[in-house]
């Protein structure tokens, strides 16, 4: 009997003993996080919105840790090619993916993805918040200001074209949108990502895009693009002297891009709060608050719980938008 004890007592001192050998690598794992560069997904080609956050958050990540924050661009079919390969990365804080609002319209609009963006990701962090502008080549759209656009579209009808980050992005239902609530009718142009349609629209291949004011920005103050409505109730800081959409008659026409951090599902909770950690201090620094500023963007502030909240009301919301609107994938 006593012996049967001593051997039940040898058993539960090794589980305790295990557990805490298993606990002590776990706080080390999560403590030495980045201990190696770190992967970061964008699922857009380079020079689109995504990559116009994720570059220079990866520079300051670098300065703050001393590790590398890969870039990896992915693109194509809206965004959802890239998310399929992230949420199939090794759970171990090591890869990230950087996505945006598309990724809550694409479970509308593509009835077979391999992924889900609730389930197969942890959610860290919403990293921007960047209205939408409707912008046009000025050669190709000669007009002053939004009214002179806007009749010119209605004397035009089917004429102009506007490019997009691909079907079921943001710019192609902001595109939709603006078709609905204006009266107007412009043929989309899906392309592999915005930094590719911007560069049409720059040389003169497409006429207009309804784009996330940070990749458009530094187009816009150049002169190569024109800037003509910012989407919502306010001017954007950036560009005090672009109408916002109430101010020219779209009162709901109210379109926001923003973009997000995620792991891949199964990634430990303590490597989580030390991503977490790192992202709240590269998020407080003047570097990344003057690099928002001149996108046009505000800062996300928005961490796990409240942000995993945000982007599944946005599902819902999107979903009703693309009913609505009756977009479908070209």
């Amino acid at each position: 009997m006593a012996e049967h004890l001593n051997r039940r007592g040898i058993l539960r001192s090794s589980a305790a003993a295990g557990l805490a050998l298993a606990t002590a690598g776990s706080w080390a794992q999560a403590s030495a996080w980045p201990s190696k560069p770190v992967t970061l997904v964008v699922p857009f080609p380079a020079g689109g919105g995504t990559d116009a956050f994720a570059r220079p958050l990866a520079a300051q990540f670098a300065k703050s840790t001393g590790k590398t924050l890969i870039i990896d661009n992915r693109g194509g079919a809206g965004g959802t090619v890239g998310a399929s390969f992230a949420a199939k990365g090794a759970p171990d804080g090591y890869t990230l993916f950087m996505g945006a609002v598309h990724h809550a319209i694409a479970p509308s609009m593509y009835p077979r993805l391999d992924y889900d963006i609730e389930k197969d990701f942890v959610p860290l962090a919403l990293l921007a918040n960047v209205p939408q502008v409707v912008v046009v080549n000025p050669k190709a759209v000669p007009v002053a200001n939004f009214q002179q656009f806007l009749a010119h579209v209605k004397r035009n009808p089917a004429k102009l074209n506007y490019g997009s980050a691909g079907a079921g992005t943001s710019h192609h239902l902001a595109g939709e949108l603006f078709k609905q609530q204006s009266g107007t009718f412009i043929t989309h142009i899906p392309y592999r990502g915005a930094g590719p349609a911007l560069q049409d629209l720059i040389a003169g291949n497409v006429d207009m895009m309804f784009d996330g004011l940070g990749s458009s920005a530094a187009h816009i103050k150049s002169g190569r693009i024109k800037a003509l409505m910012v989407s919502g109730a306010k001017r954007n800081p950036a560009f005090p002297d672009v109408p916002c959409a109430a101010e020219v008659g779209l009162p709901d026409y109210t379109v926001t891009t923003w973009y997000g951090l995620w792991a891949p599902k199964g990634t430990p909770a303590d490597v989580q709060a030390r991503i977490v950690e790192e992202i709240k201090r590269l998020g407080a620094s003047d570097e990344l608050k003057a690099v928002w500023a001149s996108n046009g963007a505000d800062y996300g502030g928005m961490m796990q719980q409240q942000f995993a909240a945000m982007v599944s009301g946005e599902v819902k919301r999107w979903a009703q938008v693309v009913q609505a609107s009756g977009a479908k994938l070209e």
